[in-house]
């Protein structure tokens, strides 16, 4: 229920501050006060559009705050499914800045608009003479009958069924789709695979093929350049080698007369050592490096084929082709598999069939045993509120599985004897869908723990013995529920345990719309002007107290 209410800067509402009784509320006022601007706010927690037309100061936000004691309501399980804290007391906030953005916070968690409207319809039910479009969702007509029929345990049942059938039939859909491809493609890549395979390709050795090519093209050039560089140092008329000898000897005879020397003696003896073992190892590649144009052939025809790989398969390298190629065998062995993998879930989505259709039937064989009591208790009702000829019916069929089961049903309604009842979306007036929709809620409220109800002005449209009904009926799902009515029926105001009184003051600088809750006192005259308009008579205040103190 809610437990208090807070709109800030909301169209003609500054600042508006609720905390409504468990039970019965009634709001009234004059027509433009604002009763319905503050339905518009509480919409605002259901997650409907906003924008900055909304707000009374263009440069300050509006806020929308509800405090809900949802204790009683069952949402553990919604609240964990939308990874939000579940608190017995949780509050929900949405904010409207000046640029017409808007947030939304359930217990100060940031939250997207679908959650707040998934938490917030379990949280505020609101009928109105606008709403006969909800008896066009099919979900809320299977709703009603589980709610009636008290289902809960077989819908969980059925759903948890119906999850795992739908989520193996996607699985085994995929799989099928795979399978199809694979057979078109399964040619192509084994071709590819064998190719690869043929290939026998090694991660490293791009590199050390393109290096060795480097060295046999250009062989004849090192050779020559490299014997140069050995008979200069070796054996030319002035060798470097010897004359690199006579150096190091020179410095090594007059090193003992400094530390500087010393150490200019042990560097040059290392550097020439150095040099010795550097032209050592070019005598060896010399020797080693020849002309082979065999083996040039082979290296050039290895590395095109690689090059060719490459390209072909869109990679850059030598490891990247040998990853194709693990991903070709993957697939091949996957192909293999597929088929069986195929068959056995097929098996078990011939299984998990059957457990869907058994708990299907018997979710269905619930509802379809209350249909009856159902519409015979609606009508006996419809004539309690002014409708003695109205006439409902349920009409049952069976359809391919759903969400929520194997059942579809059409609401059929007539207002008048001996016409023929139909949809009720398409013939029932907004008075009429009102008080049917009252009554539906009325017998539900024995049932099912019903979030906060607030009906905005079903009663039009009656008045007297039927509007004295009406408001017994609705003390009475007040005993379970909290109720919010704004009502200009003063059979309904006076059976109020809390009468909010909302009206605009116009001293301000901009029209403002306030509320307060109203004393006995102040109750009554309010119940008189309601039957005797704005000077109410004696006669009129004496029929107010009667209709308070009426039991």
């Amino acid at each position: 229920m809610i437990s208090s209410l807070s709109i800030t800067n909301y169209a003609l509402i500054k600042k508006l501050q609720l905390e409504p009784d468990a039970g019965l509320n009634i709001i009234t006022g004059e027509t433009g006060a604002g009763k319905s601007i503050m339905l518009g706010a509480v919409g605002l927690l259901l997650g409907n559009r906003a924008d900055t037309k909304a707000l009374l100061d263009k440069d300050k936000k509006c806020v929308v705050e509800g405090e809900f004691d949802i204790s009683k309501l069952g949402l553990q399980a919604l609240f964990e499914e939308e990874d939000l804290d579940y608190e017995s007391s949780s509050i929900i906030r949405r904010e409207i800045n000046s640029k017409g953005k808007s947030r939304a916070f359930i217990n100060d968690v940031p939250v997207t608009l679908e959650v707040m409207k998934t938490v917030g319809l379990r949280l505020i039910d609101i009928h109105s003479q606008n709403e006969s479009i909800q008896l066009g969702n099919k979900s809320v007509k299977v709703k009603l009958i589980d709610d009636f029929a008290q289902t809960a345990k077989e819908l969980q049942q059925f759903q948890s069924d119906y999850i795992a059938f739908t989520q193996l039939s996607k699985k085994l859909a995929d799989l099928l789709e795979e399978e199809k491809n694979s057979k078109t493609d399964e040619d192509y890549k084994k071709y590819l695979l064998d190719e690869l395979v043929a290939a026998h390709l090694k991660a490293s050795e791009q590199a050390e093929l393109e290096e060795e090519l480097k060295l046999l093209e250009h062989a004849e050039e090192i050779k020559l350049k490299l014997s140069q560089i050995s008979v200069e140092f070796d054996e030319s008329d002035v060798a470097i080698n010897d004359r690199l000898k006579e150096a190091a000897s020179a410095l090594k005879n007059i090193s003992g007369f400094s530390k500087e020397l010393e150490t200019l003696s042990s560097r040059f003896e290392s550097a020439t050592e150095e040099i010795v073992d550097i032209v050592r190892d070019i005598v060896n590649i010399q020797e080693n490096v020849e002309h082979n144009p065999a083996r040039l052939e082979e290296v050039s025809q290895r590395l095109d084929l690689i090059y060719k790989l490459q390209q072909k398969h869109k990679v850059a390298d030598v490891e990247g082709l040998v990853k194709i190629q693990t991903q070709l065998e993957r697939e091949t062995i996957g192909a293999i598999n597929l088929e069986e993998e195929i068959k056995e879930l097929k098996a078990e989505s011939e299984r998990l069939k059957k457990q869907l259709i058994k708990s299907a039937e018997l979710l269905s064989e619930k509802r379809r045993s209350v249909i009856d009591t159902f519409s015979i208790s609606l009508n006996g009702l419809l004539a309690e509120v002014g409708m003695p000829d109205g006439h409902v019916a349920f009409v049952y069929k069976r359809v391919e599985p759903w969400k929520l089961g194997i059942d579809e049903i059409e609401i059929l309604f007539s207002a008048n004897k001996g016409i023929k009842p139909e949809p009720v979306g398409n013939v029932a007036s907004g008075g009429e869908f009102s008080r049917l929709m009252f009554c539906i809620k009325y017998l539900l409220a024995s049932k099912t723990a019903m979030p906060t109800v607030v009906f905005d002005e079903i009663d039009t449209g009656v008045s007297g013995e039927i509007a004295l009904k009406m408001a017994n009926m609705m003390r009475r799902m007040s005993t379970n529920h909290q109720i919010i009515s704004i009502s200009h029926l003063p059979q309904i105001a006076a059976r109020g345990q809390a009468h909010y009184f909302v009206y605009k003051n116009n001293e301000a600088e901009k029209a403002e719309s306030m509320i307060r809750k109203l004393e006995p006192a102040d109750r009554l005259e309010e119940i008189a002007k309601m039957i005797g308009g704005e000077n109410p008579s004696d006669t009129a205040r004496n029929s107010a107290k009667e209709l308070i103190e009426m039991e």
